[in-house]
């Protein structure tokens, strides 16, 4: 069987590998249009959030899925790791806190919900408990000890160091794809600028430029792309362990005296720029919620941007429709994409669904 996999970010690297562990008659084209994880794949903060970042307290579908990805990770990190790359992956847990009543309020909703289907979260009143250097303004703390992180950079360097190995793998970077190609209702592959490339199954996974591909189909055409701006930060003396979510930014430590600091979501289209505004809230908003990090250096700034799928009636950039996993309405073709803030989260779970509808028909 032949497949071609447009995009190489997490999905599309992930997907690939899947599908050559699964089938030893599967040969698989990766296409990307620059160089694997040019974009948002290493360009994310790596966070695990499977409850941190599960706002609906009614949406327990979607809180059972974190979970399951979640899990996956500590026996996929160690099966990449043994490439010689180590992907990050720490379950240091997750702290969000409460500034506010209604934000606390919110908190206890967000435990109460999560502690019914079986997941540990605590309520700290105090939440300099877990993590020292958080901010004593806080009033009320959710540590969601399960909740971890990757290095993304490292996760799509272990992956590809994998896919290198595998002589049914072929990588073509620098390659765009000029539109689907499209015969008696099917797809059948791809167009390039000089060459028609068949397969018997296509994936997109091009992330947020899904829906700039002709010829993809409605459901793609939903996704679009949002800017988050981000920083890394480097602490003179490492001293924070935990990940902590305030009000307007998360801060990540690396384990290392690196901190990674996140994220705006701003809807500019393709509009890639740093700016002062973007900046000053990003590093306002890791302040509050960690005051010691005053003294920490710069090191960069950079910007993504997220697949985005408007949730119906949407009223902010969090509400996000589920991604698009799996089979299309058009035959042949593949999805893999609309993942908004959780596309790291979900890398693992993704691929298997992916691999498995084209295998197998489920």
């Amino acid at each position: 069987m032949r497949v071609l996999i447009v995009g190489g970010g997490i999905m599309g690297c992930a997907t690939a590998l899947e599908l050559l562990e699964r089938d030893p008659s599967v040969e698989v084209t990766l296409l990307e249009r620059a160089v694997p994880g040019a974009e948002a794949s290493t360009a994310a903060a790596g966070i695990l959030g499977a409850q941190a970042e599960s706002h609906d307290v009614n949406d327990t579908q979607s809180l059972r899925l974190f979970l399951r990805a979640r899990a996956a990770y500590p026996e996929w990190a160690a099966r990449l790791g043994e490439t010689g790359v180590h992907v990050g992956y720490r379950k240091c847990g997750v702290l969000r806190l409460a500034f506010t009543e209604d934000e606390a309020s919110r908190l206890r909703a967000m435990a109460q919900a999560q502690g019914a289907q079986g997941a540990r979260v605590e309520l700290v009143t105090n939440p300099r408990d877990v993590e020292p250097t958080a901010s004593p303004e806080a009033r009320l703390g959710a540590f969601f000890p399960d909740d971890g992180q990757v290095d993304p950079p490292r996760l799509l360097r272990a992956i590809l160091a994998r896919l290198a190995r595998e002589p049914r793998m072929s990588l073509r970077s620098g390659t765009t794809v000029r539109s689907l190609a499209i015969r008696s209702g099917a797809c059948e592959g791809v167009h390039l600028d000089d060459a028609l490339l068949e397969a018997d199954a296509t994936v997109l996974a091009a992330g947020s430029f899904s829906a700039l591909v002709p010829g993809a189909p409605e459901a793609a055409l939903r996704v679009r792309p949002i800017r988050g701006q981000m920083a890394e930060l480097e602490e003179r003396l490492p001293q924070t362990s935990t990940i902590v979510f305030g009000d307007s930014a998360y801060v990540v430590p690396r384990g290392d005296g690196r901190i990674v600091c996140g994220s705006t979501m701003e809807d500019v289209g393709f509009a890639r720029a740093v700016t002062v505004a973007g900046v000053t809230k990003l590093l306002g908003g890791a302040l509050r919620a960690v005051p010691s990090l005053e003294e920490a250096e710069v090191v960069r700034t950079w910007c993504a941007f997220r697949p985005y799928v408007p949730a119906p009636e949407a009223r902010s950039l969090h509400d996000a429709a589920p991604p698009l996993i799996g089979r299309s309405d058009l035959p042949g073709l593949f999805l893999a994409t609309g993942h908004h803030r959780n596309g790291i989260l979900l890398a693992k779970l993704t691929a298997e669904a992916v691999a498995s509808a084209i295998l197998t028909g489920d």
